[in-house]
């Protein structure tokens, strides 16, 4: 069974339960979460409550999710970009668009669809029958290398070693103004915006600890093209630490301008390099992941 608690704040304040559950829970369809109230699985300050319940600045909400009842994920025969494998695990290059994992109400067409019928079945099962194999992810228009796990030993490892932050992850991306300094470092706490509940934001108050360090590769005269290294890994880190300090990613209308200068499909972010331990031989391998064509083009553009 999973967990989620929650302290409501100020802007909480009249907000009806499944309404701020729909937004903290986005993996998660309204009307499952209206069925796991409606069957007590939802208590506020330890009391089962209504879907319609008004919420108050101070209430502490436990909802707890049951194990889900055993679905049928298919296999996708959907092309694989491969940058390595063996029988533990295979590096992955995802590309621009594709959904990491199956959520409530979305259970096909994900890189989990392709990896059951490329892996036949063996992913691990640690992160449960939805996320097979998925020990870390990255968002949908976000490209670029990620790490799948086939034995539940090598998940366990590799889990670890994200807990630690010794999973080396570089990061390119195109932002916007020209970043004065060549390199620097943002270290500010991540956690759910104060008012806009689907956003992330620097929240010292209700964050988690956030370290982004970049390094400018290039210099244009409204732009910059930048490398990420992350020494965290949470949610939407990379646009959420370069918007806070006013360089927003290009193509990122969420944490960037509405309107952009270029047709993009969401943020130009591509996780490019990764390495680790290798979860049997201890062996330290690190892979690149090639800029994918869209960037490249952008590149030439803003040239």
């Amino acid at each position: 069974m999973e967990e989620y608690c929650f302290q409501t704040e100020s802007c909480d304040n009249q907000l009806r339960i499944d309404k701020f559950l729909a937004e903290m829970l986005e993996e998660y369809s309204r009307s499952f979460l209206q069925k796991l109230i409606a069957e007590q699985h939802v208590l506020v300050d330890g009391r089962p409550v209504k879907a319609n319940f008004r919420l108050k600045e101070g209430e502490e909400i436990l909802v707890q999710v049951p194990e889900p009842e055993p679905i049928c994920l298919e296999p996708e025969d959907i092309p694989l970009s491969i940058l390595y494998e063996d029988e533990e695990l295979l590096v992955v290059d995802k590309p621009k668009g594709m959904v990491v994992h199956p959520a409530a109400g979305h259970s096909s067409h994900t890189l989990v669809n392709a990896l059951l019928f490329h892996c036949q079945g063996s992913l691990s099962g640690i992160n449960g029958a939805m996320r097979p194999g998925i020990v870390h992810r990255i968002d949908r228009d976000t490209t670029g290398a990620l790490i799948v796990c086939k034995t539940d030993r090598a998940h366990r490892i590799l889990a670890e070693q994200l807990k630690v932050h010794s999973v080396t992850r570089k990061y390119r991306a195109v932002v916007f103004g020209n970043i004065r300094e060549e390199e620097g470092t943002v270290d500010a706490p991540i956690g759910r915006h104060p008012t806009e509940r689907k956003k992330m934001a620097v929240n010292y108050r209700n964050g988690k600890p956030a370290v982004t360090h970049y390094r400018v590769l290039q210099h244009f005269q409204n732009y910059a093209y930048i490398e990420c290294q992350l020494e965290t890994g949470r949610t939407h880190q990379i646009r959420v630490h370069m918007s806070s300090i006013g360089h927003p990613l290009l193509g990122d209308t969420v944490y960037g301008p509405a309107r952009q200068p270029y047709a993009l499909e969401g943020q130009v972010l591509h996780a490019m390099t990764i390495g680790f331990q290798h979860p049997v031989t201890g062996a330290y391998m690190e892979f690149e992941s090639p800029l994918p064509q869209y960037f490249t083009d952008l590149l030439k553009n803003i040239r």
